[in-house]
């Protein structure tokens, strides 16, 4: 079993930055793949970005390709986002996940096993 803390959220301009980290405990984190989602009020979760074990394989949303970068620290068992260029849409509860699956590239959240907390990224215009 993994678990998951986000931080890094916060409030920021549009066109601002900001880097999401996720930190997993225990000494398996390089078993997972993991992967990031969001939820806005009143809408359902929806899959950012994803990662494979090793970190040679990604695969991000549409909605936020060329603005998202997700990487990840097997020695540091930390996964994250960088945002830049970010928009009032990215507002969202962003929560990471981790997949049993290591070699996956999954963007269903039925996929992943273990799940963060969230964090707040409010985006003002």
């Amino acid at each position: 079993q993994v678990q998951l803390v986000e931080s890094g959220g916060g409030l920021v301009q549009a066109g601002g930055s900001l880097r999401l980290s996720c930190a997993a405990s225990g000494r398996t984190f390089s078993r997972y793949a993991m992967g990031w989602f969001r939820q806005a009020p009143g809408k359902e979760r929806e899959f950012v970005a994803t990662i494979d074990w090793s970190g040679s394989a990604t695969y991000y949303a549409d909605s936020v390709k060329g603005r998202v970068t997700i990487s990840r620290d097997n020695a540091k068992n930390t996964v994250y986002l960088q945002m830049n260029s970010l928009k009032p849409e990215d507002t969202a509860v962003y929560y990471c996940a981790a997949d049993r699956i290591m070699y996956r590239i999954a963007t269903t959240v039925s996929s992943y096993d273990y799940w963060g907390q969230g964090t707040q990224v409010t985006v003002s215009s």
